[in-house]
């Protein structure tokens, strides 16, 4: 097989499904790999546009048979259990996914370069701002990626995890591994984020379900990126990112979760009665979420382009 080949695990999720409809425009069906697994999205969605494999990123056996049959030359590792209210509940199976899931797949790499020494792809690893956690504070934002990993949640933890696991594969075994810490994205598709549920809500309101807008934390602030933009930052990750480092992806301007449900309501040209759930509410919640994106668009000259409003639009028009 030929390193033409592109993998993509978690392309049943929502930045995978978005990834794989990029390249499906750009490479041949039999050249796009994609994995899933329990999947968050209508498979439908993604079986036509790749050679579609269900795989389940912790056993390590199903892994490398995968990477050994199509040695494929771009790897995007997005398999993850990405929910971090989830990982309370299951703390165990989120770092099993999480970061035994990520060595399983550079351990394959390794097994594959035994029986082919030249093979050497790039590995772009999803990780994600819950890494900083503490040392998200608004004296610190935009975070840049020297900031100490302070996570505060299950989730944030099996995150550096797969972080450092990517930056000790590169030093101990030069694998590519480019490091992507993605902050707050949303979109087409997305669940269990505070867009897409209070989008969800807002319909359920017009359509007579219920009538009042049930919130969590309005204060907290986030830099929010539409799954395109973050699509876009991925590729030229793969293309111009330097193997071993960190990069930021983060939208430009931060809102707080007040001015999200404004931005709605404008669409929706309608006030909501907003009603506070105990139950949304984090045990530990980083008051504001903002990276300094500057290295990724020093060296790939990613821009930003969708605003809150058109991704938020878009998101309706999916859903209706």
């Amino acid at each position: 097989m030929s390193n033409e080949h592109i993998l993509i695990t978690g392309t049943a999720g929502m930045v995978g499904s978005h990834l794989l409809e990029y390249y499906s425009g750009k490479v041949k069906k039999e050249f796009l790999i994609g994995t899933y697994f329990n999947p968050t999205i209508n498979l439908n969605d993604i079986l036509d546009l790749c050679v579609p494999l269900e795989l389940d990123v912790r056993h390590a056996h199903a892994v490398e048979k995968v990477i050994h049959e199509f040695k494929p030359g771009k790897i995007f590792h997005l398999a993850a259990q990405s929910i971090p209210t989830v990982s309370w509940l299951r703390p165990i199976e989120t770092m099993d996914i999480n970061a035994n899931g990520t060595i399983n797949l550079f351990e394959a790499i390794l097994s594959a370069r035994k029986l082919d020494a030249a093979y050497n792809p790039v590995v772009v690893v999803a990780c994600s701002s819950a890494e900083y956690g503490a040392s998200l504070t608004p004296e610190n934002v935009p975070i840049k990626e020297n900031a100490a990993l302070l996570p505060l949640h299950p989730y944030g933890v099996s995150k550096v995890a797969q972080d450092l696991l990517a930056y000790q594969y590169f030093k101990g075994h030069n694998i590519r591994g480019i490091r992507a810490r993605i902050f707050n994205t949303t979109g087409p598709r997305k669940t269990n984020d505070a867009v897409s549920d209070f989008v969800q809500r807002a319909l359920n309101i017009i359509n007579g379900k219920t009538e009042k807008f049930r919130v969590g934390n309005l204060t907290s602030q986030r830099a929010i990126t539409d799954v395109r933009d973050l699509v876009s930052a991925l590729v030229l990750l793969a293309e111009k990112g330097t193997a071993g480092e960190a990069y930021n992806i983060s939208g430009e301007k931060v809102y707080s979760m007040m001015e999200v449900i404004e931005v709605i309501e404008k669409i929706c040209e309608q006030k909501f009665i907003l009603e506070t759930d105990q139950s949304l509410l984090r045990p530990t919640d980083e008051p504001i979420i903002f990276g300094d994106s500057t290295k990724l668009k020093t060296e790939t000259g990613w821009q930003q382009k969708y605003s809150l409003q058109e991704t938020v639009n878009d998101m309706f028009s999916y859903l209706n």
